[in-house]
């Protein structure tokens, strides 16, 4: 059951494209309100509205809720409303400014890169680990605090790919190889982003990170609490090989993913479809209000998922996959389709403080 008390939240990094999408989210969330905005000194002290109105790209327009509140500077004495905290800010400032958060005493939920491997900090997708969540109390001695935490998200790239992943590792023993070759939308690059004469008619075969990112998360998020609950126990044994491209796509990171098991036979494509269709993570049975219907949604259409059809999936929260066929080289292989400021982002923070907030560690 989900809080029926309003919560009060601050934004950093609010006139980024990240912290654009939380609040777009956030406009009529059952009981999280922002309370306050926080950005760059070069935007502090204007409101929302004059800061952010030559960058807004979301699809409606700034919500009059945030329109004249005053962007604050990044610093936690001017948050002192709020019990959560939502970073989207840039990494190379992401690091310090949540610590001070954290330390502070507030929930730190986090976008950024800078904590997502720190051994007592969960790296969490809602729909895949929430169990990751009962590090906290660890996480809270270790640093000698009452309330406050980091919890950060995957890279969103990386989100898509484990919530397939997840029910198949579940239902039919370890995974021995992955192969994923991403097609990722620009707007993962943030604003201004990909220049157009770059992107336009136009693949580009590199983003800096990204592929480093995929291999290394994969093996903490599918991966367990230490029976002390003292840390994480990254899987083991899985190998992951990431090649990953920036396409001319607005909105939807598109994965083709090649998948071996250490099961002999492996499952069949039809076992493969049944065990996704009926995925059921702990999310959707909490009752959180951002989880969607459905986890994995699977499409029988030979030429699905595509952004521009099926990104808003459950919201923008589901994963869809299509092409569930054999592989001649590993054993099966499927497209799937997540929305990477959604689910990859602003989404997957806002729905993992609505399981921290389940889970009485709010």
């Amino acid at each position: 059951m989900h809080s029926t008390q309003p919560i009060s939240v601050g934004i950093l990094g609010a006139t980024g494209t990240v912290g654009q999408r939380f609040i777009q989210l956030l406009e009529n969330h059952t009981f999280l309100r922002i309370a306050a905005l926080g950005a760059s000194e070069r935007s502090a002290g204007k409101t929302y509205r004059e800061a952010a109105s030559r960058s807004w790209k979301q699809s409606s327009p700034i919500p009059s809720a945030v329109a004249d509140l005053v962007v604050l500077p990044c610093k936690p004495d001017h948050f002192a409303e709020c019990r959560i905290i939502f970073s989207g800010l840039d990494a190379d400032v992401a690091g310090e400014i949540e610590s001070h958060f954290q330390a502070a005493q507030f929930a730190v939920f986090s976008n950024a890169k800078n904590h997502r491997m720190n051994p007592l900090v969960p790296l969490l997708v809602p729909l895949v680990n929430a169990d990751h969540l009962d590090v906290i109390p660890h996480q809270r001695a270790a640093r000698g605090l009452d309330k406050g935490f980091i919890v950060t998200n995957a890279n969103c790239s990386t989100t898509g790919l484990v919530v397939a992943l997840k029910p198949l590792q579940d239902a039919f023993g370890p995974l021995a190889r992955i192969i994923v070759t991403t097609m990722q939308a620009i707007s993962g690059a943030g604003y201004p982003g990909v220049p157009s004469l770059d992107i336009l008619g136009n693949v580009v075969p590199h983003i800096g990170g990204e592929e480093e990112k995929m291999e290394a998360e994969v093996a903490k998020i599918l991966g367990s609490v230490r029976g002390d609950g003292g840390g994480f126990a990254p899987l083991e044994g899985l190998r992951v090989s990431a090649s990953c491209n920036r396409v001319p796509v607005v909105d939807g990171h598109t994965e083709s993913v090649f998948i071996e098991f250490e099961r002999r036979p492996a499952p069949s494509v039809e076992e493969v479809v049944a065990v996704l269709r009926a995925y059921r993570p702990e999310a959707l049975t909490l009752d959180v209000p951002s989880a969607p219907a459905h986890a994995v949604v699977v499409l029988d259409e030979p030429d699905r998922p595509q952004p521009r059809m099926d990104v808003l999936t459950g919201g923008g929260n589901s994963v869809v996959v299509g092409r569930v066929r054999p592989c001649s080289v590993f054993d099966v292989k499927f497209t799937l389709l997540s929305h990477n400021t959604i689910l990859g982002a602003a989404g997957s923070s806002i729905m993992n403080a609505e399981i921290a907030v389940a889970k009485g560690l709010i």
